[in-house]
């Protein structure tokens, strides 16, 4: 019989809480989570969210408040060691020095990780072909692009070859064909390699695009976790439809609130309804409102994005909250 395998990731009520200004924040709030091996996981959130001082706790960098932690099956606050032997950690800075070379902070890296000088000379130099660096290699870091830079990052917090990958915002501040590049290194690194990721990031497309989980946190606390695919299937395509006048459009709207599970809102002469498989859906309602006298004069059919799954869990799209909302108990925890 085979036996179950330890979940590379399990907390139970995880809570971490920061005074500011004598009131008590709540950064992170009884955060459940399980995270198996081989999977990758995207935290989504806006700034402040608490996707920061999750990891932090899961590498050991902060204790939690409450709560407990397990990585790698050891406990996060009293086997640390055993914990920070156990993964990598790519934080939202910059790792290797700006003025030393780029293949000198590999080797560095490995030496204080035990190997040998020959064996973190050879480590060096794969990691840094596997994330096409080696011309870069005798070049101080400070003379690499922002992409560079971060797959350096990755190449450093790889050395040991941990069995677990953290990245924390891996794709800021990058262009967009930089970030394109670096997440399918992230990939690579988790379909050849087998490295369990999680990593945090507010944008949208990153999660949906890599990420075999998406888990959505607001406030503290985790909103929805399952498949980007999931999560916008659950919550339907949004069928727009406009008519000739309101009183078609009125009409309109009570015949496609007869459809089972439809969501439907007039807006003056256009009608919007949300419903599962909208898309499959769109060409009968057509169909049906002109043989009952209302006949449509557009229709657009919209796939749900994961920023409509974050307006439909919060009432606020995740867009506007991330342009907006300042990093205050991320910032504590920074």
């Amino acid at each position: 019989m085979t036996q179950p395998t330890t979940p590379v990731i399990r907390t139970r009520g995880l809570t971490k809480t920061f005074t500011r200004h004598q009131q008590v924040v709540a950064a992170v709030r009884d955060l459940d989570l399980t995270v198996e091996d081989g999977e990758l996981v995207a935290f989504l959130g806006p700034n402040g969210a608490g996707k920061s001082t999750t990891l932090k706790m899961l590498t050991t960098l902060i204790a939690p408040t409450s709560g407990t932690a397990e990585v790698a099956g050891h406990d996060v606050v009293r086997e640390q060691r055993a914990v920070r032997r156990s993964l990598g950690y790519v934080g939202q800075g910059n790792a290797a020095g700006h003025q030393q070379r780029g293949r000198d902070e590999v080797v560095s890296q490995a030496r204080a990780h035990g190997l040998s000088r020959s064996a973190a000379a050879t480590r060096a130099d794969e990691l840094l072909a596997a994330f096409d660096l080696t011309e870069h290699a005798g070049r101080p870091v400070s003379t690499l692009s922002g992409g560079q830079r971060r797959r350096l990052d990755v190449a450093i917090g790889l050395v040991h070859q941990p069995r677990l990958m953290f990245l924390d915002e891996p794709s800021t501040g990058l262009d967009p064909q930089n970030r394109v590049n670096l997440q399918e290194q992230v990939q690579r690194l988790n379909r050849e390699l087998g490295t369990t990721i999680v990593l945090t990031t507010h944008y949208l497309e990153e999660a949906d695009a890599i990420a075999d989980r998406v888990v959505v946190i607001d406030h503290g606390r985790m909103i929805a976790d399952d498949s980007a695919t999931r999560l916008k299937s659950g919550l339907g395509d949004l069928v727009s439809l406009g008519f000739a006048g309101p009183d078609d459009a009125a009409r309109a709207a009570e015949r496609a609130r007869r459809i089972d599970g439809a969501s439907v809102c007039v807006d003056g002469s256009a009608v919007r309804v949300r419903v599962a498989h909208g898309r499959d859906l769109a060409p009968g309602l057509v169909t049906d409102l002109a043989a009952a006298g209302t006949p449509a004069t557009r229709l657009e059919v919209v796939g749900a994005t994961l920023d409509d799954v974050f307006l439909h869990l919060t009432g606020r799209s995740l867009r506007e909250t991330d342009s907006t909302t300042p990093t205050q108990t991320e910032g504590a925890a920074a």
